[in-house]
């Protein structure tokens, strides 16, 4: 793929509307309060008929799956690569899958570990990557350039921000407290009702098993009870996850979705 002028700004896009609840594969609701839901292994072939194909579309505007529409999914992951190939291989995997499904990539921003993964893998097989970077980072992650758009901001705040609304749909890979600590805003932004967007934890070879046990323990001593359910989807392996992300969009239309969101505040 050839080299592309990337974009520098700090500036947000428009604001998106917010995405359907969580479901897992089957479509049933994901929740803590019940149960962690594990979505089926479906095969990274299985994407929806409906979503644009690679190149088929501008880069920004939304892919139509019949229901909601995911134009981009967030991947929080580490910048090391960790001590099992499984989650490197799980990165490529994503990566190409996005790109399969007419998917952009929206990311840190960095060149290094499971970042650096899944930004190529997804920008070498054709798909769109915005990365997203504080600039006093660009130079210890090795700021990846060769993008579609780079965003440079001034802290850690705007980057998550501008990571969010850039977003339809967030994925955690494994990574270390700063990929624990973007999946649990996500997590918290959604128990309090302020976004209805699609979570998956990417449980590769069981990394996200002692973090699941401390939330069924926060359930367990009712911190996290019914009302506050915490709402996401967990899947074992990389090919599951973008076909998850697509069954959880048709959990709703635009507009329950948005009705959802109003009847909480």
């Amino acid at each position: 793929m050839s080299s592309k002028t990337p974009r520098k700004t700090s500036k947000p896009s428009s604001a998106r509307t917010p995405s359907s609840r969580p479901a897992t594969a089957n479509g049933s609701q994901t929740s803590l309060a019940i149960a962690q839901g594990h979505a089926s292994k479906s095969a990274a072939s299985d994407i929806e008929a409906g979503s644009r194909k690679r190149g088929s579309a501008k880069p920004g505007v939304r892919a139509s799956t019949g229901a909601r529409h995911i134009a981009n999914v967030c991947v929080y992951c580490g910048s090391g690569h960790g001590t099992n190939p499984a989650y490197t291989q799980a990165a490529d995997a994503l990566g190409a899958a996005l790109a399969q499904a007419g998917i952009g990539l929206v990311y840190g921003g960095g060149g290094l570990g499971l970042m650096g993964e899944v930004a190529r893998a997804t920008r070498d097989a054709g798909g769109h990557v915005i990365g997203i970077i504080p600039e006093f980072l660009t130079q210890k992650e090795h700021m990846l350039r060769d993008v579609d758009q780079l965003m440079i901001t001034k802290d850690m705040h705007e980057r998550k921000r501008l990571m969010f609304e850039n977003s339809d749909a967030f994925v955690a890979l494994p990574g270390g407290i700063g990929t624990l600590e973007e999946l649990v805003e996500q997590l918290t932004w959604s128990q309090l009702g302020q976004h209805t967007k699609p979570i998956v934890v990417a449980n590769i070879d069981g990394f996200w098993d002692p973090f699941l046990k401390l939330l069924a323990h926060m359930r367990d001593d009712q911190f996290i009870r019914n009302g506050i359910n915490v709402r996401f989807i967990v899947v074992e392996e990389a090919a599951a996850i973008v076909p998850a992300i697509l069954q959880a969009a048709k959990a709703s239309t635009e507009a329950e979705a948005e009705a959802a969101i109003t009847a909480k505040f």
